[in-house]
């Protein structure tokens, strides 16, 4: 932490940084100053007091939308169709010939997919909106039921959802860090406050037995942050050698390097891939004015009824292992990489070129995978069994919000720290 704030005092006593920082924490405000703006139709007091019987899962929507879910606003979707778009044509990359030719094609490649992410954002948030506005409808929420009010709040959360996405790419584009992540993690940072009141609140009435369940949950809490920045920061690294080859008059190669996998490649969307499919039932039952709370629709919309905790929490486990495998597979290919090795002279000591190279690498990302999706079941099933153990249902000291703050915490700073290092080299050449 300390290296952090050291970090970000020595950016501001440089002015080409100060300017970025100011302008992504004025874009920050202007998503923030957006929360608060409510959807035309929409009567936020019934909303709210539907939303309360979303339970675990739509309280980490609304964490992550920094409460604009809830209070009904146009942000209310988030940037979460910017997200499933930019997933989708990752899958679709990989399945589509054209479309993995187009991201080999360099910077301008990866334009026409950007694009392409951007239509499928509008679209995937015009649908979202859509099934929003059935929702409210069902709700009772809305004060006018009529197709002039459908296209009103559909229209008002696709443009939200679109204003996010360009308020993100400028933040990337003339700011400091992922502008997509950033304003992820501005909506947690933002419901900090109220997370904490919430847990005083349960607790602070308790007396002794109240405080010892205070501490424990804090210190839980600071254990998984700690636990979280250990796994994002671990890297398993192949040693690597290239042999010397004479070019010319001049020798290559010859130096000893490494490949670095890192141990939680797939970040979060493992996580997102998994809760999507575990609303997926109890979203389309509501859909049409269903009850959510009975039969099996139950068992994915209340952790702690149905057939339990327990039981959720495997299922909710073994598809985030599942996505974990999926994921890591399309971003670590060992096949290409044992070629590219192979036609650069590279080899692993005691390896092979060739097949045994590539199914030595994809043993070893078996077993890293492995841990990292045990890990990430463990971190996003924990508050779930926290809270039915002590009553208290704290979604925001949840493991996901937790992996998202580290997570693009340590990625701003790293990048911060490498345009300071730029400048300082650059300053040095002139």
């Amino acid at each position: 932490m300390g290296n952090m704030l050291e970090t970000l005092r020595n950016a501001f006593k440089i002015a080409d940084l100060r300017k970025k920082l100011i302008f992504t924490i004025f874009m920050l405000l202007v998503f923030r100053f957006g929360s608060h703006i409510p959807v035309p139709g929409v009567d936020e007091k019934v909303f709210q007091e539907a939303f309360g019987k979303l339970g675990a899962l739509g309280g980490l929507m609304d964490i992550i939308s920094g409460g604009s879910l809830k209070a009904a606003t146009i942000f209310a979707m988030s940037i979460t169709p910017y997200i499933n778009s930019s997933i989708i044509m990752q899958l679709l990359t990989v399945a589509i010939p054209r479309l993995e030719r187009l991201q080999k094609e360099g910077e301008e490649g990866r334009k026409k997919i950007q694009q392409y992410v951007r239509y499928g954002t509008v679209v995937l948030g015009f649908f979202q909106a859509s099934v929003m506005f059935i929702s409210l409808s069902n709700m009772n929420s809305l004060k006018d039921k009529s197709f002039f009010s459908y296209l009103t709040i559909a229209l008002a959360l696709t443009a939200g959802t679109a204003f996010l996405m360009w308020l993100g790419e400028q933040i990337t584009e003339k700011g400091v860090g992922n502008g997509i992540s950033l304003l992820i993690f501005a909506g947690i940072v933002s419901r900090a406050p109220q997370g904490g009141v919430t847990l005083y609140e349960n607790f602070a009435t308790q007396g002794v037995y109240g405080v010892v369940m205070l501490v424990i949950i804090l210190a839980v809490f600071l254990g998984v942050i700690a636990a979280v920045i250990w796994v994002n920061q671990a890297e398993r690294r192949l040693p690597v050698q290239y042999a010397k080859r004479v070019v010319g008059r001049k020798m290559y190669g010859g130096q000893s390097t490494h490949i670095p996998i890192k141990v939680n490649l797939a970040g979060v969307i493992p996580i997102i891939f998994a809760m999507s499919i575990m609303m997926f039932p109890s979203t389309i039952v509501s859909l049409f004015g269903g009850d959510k709370n009975s039969g099996w629709v139950s068992f994915f919309s209340n952790p702690d009824k149905g057939l339990g905790a327990i039981g959720y929490s495997l299922v909710y486990s073994i598809l985030i292992i599942f996505f974990t495998f999926f994921y890591s597979i399309i971003q670590f290919n060992p096949i290409e990489i044992a070629n590219n090795l192979k036609k650069n002279g590279g080899i692993i000591p005691s390896v092979r070129p060739g097949k045994p190279t590539s199914d030595y690498i994809s043993k070893v990302l078996g077993r890293i995978t492995w841990f990292g999706g045990f890990f990430l079941a463990a971190v996003t099933v924990f508050p779930i069994i926290i809270g039915n153990l002590t009553g208290f249902q704290g979604i925001w000291f949840g493991g996901t919000a937790v992996l998202i703050l580290v997570g693009v915490a340590l990625e701003t700073v790293k990048q911060i720290e490498s345009m300071m290092l730029m400048r300082h080299y650059k300053g040095f050449l002139e």
